[in-house]
């Protein structure tokens, strides 16, 4: 089928900074798809009919036009953060054409004198203000794209709270328009208050004394994290990382997640990277949400519940670590089950009974163990001397080619794993919540010193 889309991007200047091509789809179209503002900036003389977008967003009426003489109006450049992107999805390439205009983040590179490809872009649009954090370091240069006119003195506030108050920034306002403005300020001197809504914001990131410095490297300080004792220590979560090895676009199951440490760093070391936490503890699930906006990564989704049940019904995926539960029946089994071809299973055990279920899986699937022993020059009297850490085995084995992927869970796994069968050294089971009905809770006593270890993020394993 020829094309008979065509997104046109058009500028804060309207139908006249339209190219000829441009305008002649226009003219020659049926129907007209956009957004209000968009529409209202056509001539009378356009015979098309003028369809708005439905709210909620929908692309299905467009879609029924298949095979008309459409045309979809869209800011700037549509398939940067635009509706091109999203009908690019949708359609094979030869039924759409795309007749772009400059792109705000060009004229505000153009405006300010920066090199565009040394400029960072984040999209506050439909997206939390948390997105943010993840590009924040000093001497960086970043252009947000705004929700709404409220979003300055909001990103402002947040520059503050985080360190950067120092931050130069630029509002650019109707870029390319007749009512084109520019606002120049430190973000600790921001006025409250709201700007056009068509807006675009320049930041110059500034830290001030004492902001936190976050590596674009695996292995963060510990005290990046919120958390309760339960953490992957900082080397051993580079270690952890580097075996999971992160690709753009993937997608990994964090079991046990803790505080959510593996998760927040396998996606910030790429924006398209994915990941789920699977958490039982409610406290640990309100660590992970303050600690996945505090790093960026807003979109880290958490599921609220214990593995293996909990991970009935995910996505399947590239890569799984089990900082804890690997003597918890049927959580190897299932994540193994679920885990696509080529894709590498993580466990990290610290007792004898953890390190004994990942040795048998071993035997079973093939990979590597490896241990991990590490220690910390602390005070002895006047002297200082090696204080050991609590040894780590690591499980690191990939799925061959053959075995396929399906998320499916043996009940009786589950009914066992919820039980708390021969789970009886969980970490928690001081409190009674992880042994069978909490009867052997007491078990769990002589595992409390694990949460000092360099391990686990989860309260399943040891």
């Amino acid at each position: 089928m020829p094309a008979w889309l065509t997104v046109v991007g058009i500028g804060d200047d309207g139908f006249a900074g339209l190219g000829r091509p441009a305008r002649r789809a226009l003219l020659q179209a049926s129907v007209v798809y956009g957004g209000e503002r968009h529409l209202a900036m056509l001539p009378a003389r356009l015979a098309a009919r003028r369809a708005a977008w439905p709210r909620p967003f929908d692309l299905s009426p467009l879609l029924a036009e298949r095979g008309g003489a459409v045309c979809v109006l869209a800011s700037g450049d549509p398939m940067l953060f635009g509706v091109g992107a999203t009908l690019a999805r949708q359609l094979p390439a030869g039924e759409l054409r795309v007749l772009p205009a400059p792109s705000s983040l060009s004229l505000a590179a153009a405006r300010l004198g920066w090199p565009l490809q040394d400029v960072a872009t984040v999209s506050l649009v439909g997206r939390p203000l948390a997105t943010l954090n993840a590009h924040l370091h000093d001497g960086a240069r970043v252009f947000v794209l705004s929700a709404d006119g409220r979003t300055p003195a909001a990103l402002a506030e947040l520059l503050n709270a985080r360190g950067f108050g120092a931050t130069r920034m630029s509002v650019l306002e109707h870029l390319g328009g007749e009512l084109e403005r520019r606002i120049d300020g430190r973000a600790d001197q921001w006025p409250a208050g709201e700007v056009a809504a068509l807006n675009l914001i320049a930041l110059d990131c500034r830290a001030t004394e004492g902001a936190p410095r976050l590596p674009l490297t695996c292995g963060l300080p510990d005290d990046a994290f919120r958390h309760d004792g339960q953490l992957t220590k900082r080397d051993v979560r580079a270690i952890t990382l580097a075996r999971l090895a992160p690709a753009p676009g993937e997608l990994l199951w964090d079991v046990g997640a803790g505080s959510g440490s593996i998760g927040i760093e396998w996606m910030r070391s790429h924006p398209t990277c994915r990941a789920i936490a699977i958490e039982g503890h409610a406290e640990r699930q309100r660590f992970i949400e303050h600690n996945r906006d505090a790093l960026g990564v807003p979109s880290l989704q958490l599921v609220a519940g214990r593995a293996p049940a909990a991970l009935q019904g995910l996505p399947l995926p590239d890569a799984v670590f089990i900082g804890g539960g690997a003597t918890v029946p049927g959580v190897l089994e299932a994540c193994w089950a679920a885990l696509r071809e080529g894709g590498r299973l993580v466990a990290n055990a610290v007792t004898l009974q953890g390190e004994a279920a990942l040795v048998a899986w071993r035997e079973r699937h093939g990979g590597t163990l490896t241990r991990i022993a590490l220690a910390d020059a602390q005070p002895l009297g006047a002297f200082d001397t090696w204080r050991q850490a609590l040894p780590i085995t690591l499980l690191d084995v990939t799925k061959p080619s053959g075995e396929g992927a399906r998320n499916t869970i043996d009940p009786a796994d589950v009914t066992n794993a919820t039980n708390g069968v021969n789970c009886t050294n969980c970490t928690n089971g001081t409190n009674g919540t992880n042994g069978t009905n909490g009867a052997n809770g007491a078990n769990g006593a002589n595992a409390t010193n694990a949460t000092n270890a360099l391990n686990t993020d989860s309260p399943q394993e040891p």
